[in-house]
């Protein structure tokens, strides 16, 4: 079998870049670099090799059983952890595309942005700030560093998946929320993305679960301009939600883009760090980020705070506090890869780390077996 020949293949990426992306994109000749120095890839660009790494790292597929706003015993409908990285690539990979930003960084940063996310979504997050306000406190961004840095383990000898410090760069911002001259234009969009998807998706969630009725909506803008858009009344009602949820995504979306648009239409021939040292900032128009204020703070007041939602996350949270509490106090049942991460960030932050990377099917058969059944040693879950 004659084999391939990839000889011009190690350029066709750059030249494809050189053709589609504008000047102001975070372009790969550019790009930093690794921590660990590795060669090109015959036919994949730096964060194409990025993305796929994320793609197959453990930590990732773990997403698919950690939950984004509804727990696996309201139903199969709902988004997980999972789902939702994957609406919030799609997202940022059509505005990038949009904008002749770099589609693979986006992609790769977008698959990174939630992997950190420990069990029962933000109310598993609270628990483990608490927990470790001492030591640190706790954040699903920095833990993301973590896994992709430290806990990950690749076929090297070295551990951690080795990306580039371009997306780690763009989860270290993620982390800190400071210094907009450092912001890349591709995590702006990745930001924006997650802030559209999650709206939108978390409203289809709760009208499907019947969380929330039809007519709650009617005080919401931006349901109203969907609904002067579509005229979701003139549909079957099987369809209204469907509907009304694709116009909330397009009408955000739209508006993210013509505003950015015009922005990015004055920049000139500017590249990317001399766009990030003048603080351009990427957004939606003032009256469509005011309508989408409301319909967030909507969402906080008559779904996060629903009394389901409510009963699921104090169950949770008593669950991972004992958790803790018994592990922080008994190293000696932590499981042995993770009793060697005492030796360096201490017991407090190794346990959280623990507790951190589990799913909540997994966080509940813990607190049964450790808790509950007394078993001496609890089972890592990589």
């Amino acid at each position: 079998m004659q084999q391939a020949d990839f000889g011009d293949s190690r350029s066709n990426w750059k030249q494809r870049e050189e053709a589609l992306l504008a000047s102001y994109a975070m372009h790969s000749c550019d790009a930093q670099g690794r921590e660990h120095p590795e060669p090109e890839h015959p036919y994949r660009g730096p964060f194409q090799r990025d993305r796929d790494r994320i793609l197959h790292a453990s930590a990732f597929r773990r997403l698919s059983g950690k939950m984004q706003v509804f727990t696996g015993d309201m139903g199969d409908y709902h988004r997980t952890r999972l789902t939702h990285t994957h609406e919030v690539a799609s997202l940022a990979r059509t505005i990038g595309r949009s904008l002749r930003l770099n589609e693979d960084l986006i992609e790769a940063m977008a698959l990174l942005h939630d992997i950190g996310h420990p069990p029962f979504g933000h109310c598993g997050e609270d628990v483990l700030k608490e927990c470790l306000r001492d030591s640190g406190g706790f954040s699903h961004n920095r833990f993301a560093l973590d896994l992709v840095t430290r806990i990950e383990q690749r076929y090297t000898d070295y551990p951690g998946l080795n990306l580039t410090f371009e997306v780690l760069s763009g989860q270290r911002f993620r982390s800190h929320k400071q210094d907009s001259e450092s912001q890349m234009l591709e995590i702006q969009v990745v930001d924006a993305a997650d802030s559209i998807a999650y709206d939108s998706h978390d409203l289809d969630d709760a009208l499907k679960l019947g969380l929330l009725e039809w007519g709650q909506l009617d005080g919401l803008d931006l349901v109203q301009r969907a609904k002067r858009t579509v005229r979701l009344g003139d549909v079957q009602p099987s369809l209204r939600r469907a509907l009304l949820v694709h116009t909330l995504l397009d009408l955000q979306m739209g508006d993210f883009l013509q505003h950015s648009s015009r922005l990015l239409g004055g920049l000139g021939q500017l590249r990317s760090q001399e766009v990030c040292k003048a603080g351009v900032s990427l957004g939606m128009s003032s009256r469509i980020e005011q309508e989408k204020r409301q319909l967030e703070g909507f969402l906080f007041e008559h779904v996060y705070r629903h009394p389901r939602l409510v009963e699921v996350r104090q169950g949770a949270a008593m669950r991972l506090r004992q958790l803790y509490r018994l592990l922080v106090g008994h190293p000696e049942r932590l499981p042995t890869r993770v009793r060697g991460w005492v030796l360096d960030w201490g017991i407090e932050r190794a346990t959280g780390a623990y507790l951190a990377g589990m799913t909540d099917r997994f966080c509940d058969e813990q607190y049964l077996l450790l808790v509950e059944m007394g078993r001496p040693c609890g089972v890592d879950w990589s």
